[in-house]
């Protein structure tokens, strides 16, 4: 996967969840529009801030996040 460069985690930004550009605009935020069935041209719209290579990051990042695979630890 390429490096993502355009989502970032700060924890004094939206208390650290993964935002676009430092900005206080989420992933899940923009991925709940999509989800909704907002077009790309609506969310630029809404959001003129925003850039159509920002959007697919976050799809990039969301695919990521629903590869990883969760381990367990064992607590002996």
């Amino acid at each position: 996967m390429r490096k993502l460069t355009r989502i970032t985690i700060s924890s004094e930004v939206m208390g650290g969840k993964p935002c676009i550009r430092g900005m206080r605009v989420t992933v899940g935020m923009i991925l709940g529009l999509m989800a909704t069935g907002r077009t790309q041209e609506e969310i630029l719209r809404a959001y003129p801030y925003l850039e159509s290579e920002d959007l697919k990051e976050c799809l990039a990042y969301a695919a990521w996040r629903v590869e990883e695979v969760e381990v367990s630890l064992s607590t002996t």
